[in-house]
């Protein structure tokens, strides 16, 4: 909390800052402000918890009112507990690709027809996921395979934070269904390899 308001100081006086400093301190600000939001939010939520506790152990209470009190305390305790989950991310150390855009790429893997269906359904995935996170999703292209499935398929995720939310997603992807291309009812495993990688700042260089 103290770095955060030694930061809002610096940046009052806004004028005597070049514009890198002040992108820096800006950008340091937003992410300190996520933390000590989630900070804020923990601790209301620890008292809440508190003065319910105490209501349910007051023997004047009537039984009704405990009553609510206990279904309320019950929803307080999920909340607390995805709050602190949360803050835990918020501080895990920053990664500086962390902001920037995302190259996506997914390829069907061992599988056959399945694999190409399991791809398309990932990419499908990614591109809602997107949607919903407020980033543009730009198709590059798509290689499709003969019965709606893609071979291989890219993409470009523009947004803040794409990266940092994405990174974790590389890797091989496996599924184990009765896909739609199966007669007889059994369980195919099928894979498909995710890459996402973060979009470079364009250079000028001369040579």
């Amino acid at each position: 909390f103290s770095r955060k308001l030694e930061i809002e100081k610096q940046l009052s006086h806004s004028s005597d800052l070049d514009s890198k400093k002040l992108t820096e301190l800006s950008k340091e600000l937003s992410d300190i402000t996520i933390v000590t939001d989630y900070a804020t939010e923990l601790k209301i939520k620890k008292k809440e918890i508190q003065d319910l506790e105490e209501l349910i152990k007051d023997k004047n209470s009537e039984l009704e009112i405990k009553e609510i009190a206990k279904l309320e305390l019950k929803e307080l305790e999920e909340k607390k507990i995805q709050i602190h989950k949360e803050l835990e991310i918020a501080l895990l150390p920053k990664d500086k690709d962390d902001e920037r855009n995302v190259i996506l790429e997914i390829r069907a893997g061992t599988g056959g027809d399945e694999a190409g269906l399991f791809a398309s359904t990932l990419f499908n995935m990614y591109q809602k996921f997107s949607i919903n996170n407020g980033w543009k999703f730009e198709v590059m292209d798509i290689s499709e395979t003969g019965v709606g499935g893609y071979k291989e398929a890219h993409a470009n995720i523009i947004g803040d934070g794409a990266f940092g939310k994405m990174k974790f997603e590389s890797g091989v992807h496996r599924v184990q269904r009765v896909p739609t291309t199966e007669t007889n009812g059994r369980i195919h495993t099928s894979a498909a390899t995710v890459a996402v990688l973060p979009q470079v700042e364009e250079l000028e260089i001369n040579i």
